[in-house]
């Protein structure tokens, strides 16, 4: 018997399974939903793989999730305050205090809505070198025995992935802020930028080989804040994040791991980069006005410009059709992203990025029961 992690897995790397796999992104909205706690708690108190595992093993389908390994470095002092603001949030203030220098960022937590960042850890470039070097430390030690344990409770459920982070940009932005660091991109800190990227690619790859040495996982994932065509453009994404995406790839693919991205937003610019770059799967190509995959025209148009050599996953709409939708319209779109990739083993059946809470689960039952019959 096929599990649902292996057809995720024999997807991946273009092996057909006894069907194709159907998963729906479940994230954050519909797994605190099915847990029945509100957002705060949901973010603060519950293990991510854990609530993923219940909401897939709830609806039957299979999926992918992701494990966040801790770090720790004994140069750096940490606290933060909790403090409510009003009847269904709270503000958390963090303070990161690194070699004498204190940067300081405040989060938004909302009892419906997932949390935000408020004020960004770095308000003045000047400070951007402290930030580079404490997130880059040599001293940062990873302790792997809570994603390793992760890893074997959820077996063979779904497909639970290794968390490699964000693209460069994303890493930037992370700090200053979307606005701040799209700024600093273009206001000629090319020199200073490329050094960055340099060490940031030197990291991240020392990460994979020892995550490779000490945990178990079989795919890698790199996930997608801002860094995305319809944020920062694929000139910009070229330019930055697709080198270091690549480096990454490379690394990952010399160990013998797999490689998914998240790419969310408009994608039909940047498609054969992914499979330039030999990427194993890419998720959600959103079906407009979020995406640019419309229709069995634009899936045909992705399944060629892919070439069959990279794993598609998603395009069924999150709101027109799963959450606005009739069973039969959320049936109609699985039957064209699956009449689009037919007799090609590289096709996940997904969601065009993360299912709302407000989605009925008639629609639900109806995506899944129909991915099924192919």
């Amino acid at each position: 018997m096929v599990t649902p992690k292996q057809r995720m897995l024999n997807a991946y790397r273009g092996v057909f399974s006894d069907r194709y796999p159907v998963a729906p992104e479940f994230w954050y909205y519909y797994p605190a939903k099915v847990m029945g706690v509100d957002m705060i708690q949901f973010e603060r108190e519950i293990p991510l793989w854990q609530a993923l595992q219940i909401t897939f093993g709830k609806y039957g389908t299979e999926g992918w999730g992701a494990a966040f390994p801790s770090v720790h470095n004994p140069d750096i002092q940490r606290s933060a305050t909790f403090k409510r603001i009003s009847d269904r949030r709270y503000r958390e203030t963090r303070k990161t205090l690194y070699r004498g220098k204190e940067l300081v960022s405040t989060h938004i937590y909302d009892s419906e809505e997932p949390s935000w960042g408020e004020k960004p850890l770095v308000e003045e470039e000047k400070d951007l070198d402290s930030y580079v070097d404490m997130a880059l430390s040599p001293k940062n030690v990873y302790e792997f025995s809570e994603v390793n344990e992760a890893h074997r409770s959820v077996g063979e459920e779904y497909l639970l992935e290794f968390w490699l982070g964000v693209p460069f940009f994303d890493f930037i932005a992370g700090a200053l802020g979307f606005e701040s660091a799209t700024l600093f991109f273009m206001s000629g800190n090319d020199g200073v930028l490329a050094l960055y990227r340099e060490r940031y690619t030197a990291y991240q790859r020392a990460l994979i080989q020892e995550a490779c040495e000490k945990t178990p996982y079989e795919s890698f994932a790199i996930g997608c804040s801002f860094s995305c065509n319809s944020l920062m453009g694929p000139v910009m994404w070229r330019t930055w994040d697709k080198p270091y995406i690549q480096a990454m790839a490379e690394e990952i693919h010399k160990r013998g791991k797999l490689l998914h991205i998240h790419f969310h937003g408009r994608s039909i610019e940047t498609v054969a980069d992914f499979a330039e770059i030999g990427i194993d799967c890419v998720c959600p190509f959103e079906r407009p006005p979020g995406g640019d995959v419309a229709g069995s025209e634009g899936l045909k148009n992705v399944r060629e410009l892919l070439r069959d050599q990279v794993t598609f996953n998603g395009n069924v709409h999150t709101v027109e059709t799963l959450i606005r939708g009739k069973p039969e319209d959320v049936r109609r779109e699985v039957r064209e992203v699956r009449e689009a990739f037919a007799d090609s083993p590289r096709l996940i059946i997904g969601t065009g990025d993360q299912v709302g809470r407000e989605t009925p689960e008639e629609n639900i039952f109806a995506m899944v029961d129909e991915a099924k019959k192919g």
